[in-house]
């Protein structure tokens, strides 16, 4: 139901990072943390498509089609904390192995061209 905003909470604090850290840096994690970013953000933007599709979030309030009355806040919340925050860890470490893929290719390159 509310699975997406845990990596669309992700996507804010690295765009935060990257603004502030990222760019010009010599760490490659922060010089890439922009493909992270676009991951959350695309991640939680098809997810919020497949959850209004199923009927699961509609335009008008609650917006949340489960949260008919207060007491279903802490299944949405128990649902955020466990499927939201594995798919944002799992996202991350996805992230992680494409950065150190990416910097292996590129000192393999350079190599090659020295």
């Amino acid at each position: 139901m509310a699975c997406f905003t845990a990596p669309l909470a992700g996507a804010a604090v690295a765009a935060v990072v990257q603004k502030t850290a990222g760019g010009k840096s010599h760490n490659p994690f922060l010089r890439k943390l922009h493909w992270l970013v676009k991951m959350a953000l695309g991640g939680s933007f098809l997810l919020a498509i497949e959850h209004i599709y199923h009927g699961e979030i509609t335009f008008c309030p609650p917006f949340l089609t489960k949260m008919q009355n207060p007491a279903d806040t802490q299944e949405m919340v128990h649902e955020i904390m466990t499927v939201g925050v594995s798919m944002a860890v799992l996202l991350f470490f996805v992230w992680i192995g494409m950065v150190v893929v990416s910097e292996i290719a590129d000192r393999r390159q350079v190599a090659a061209h020295v």
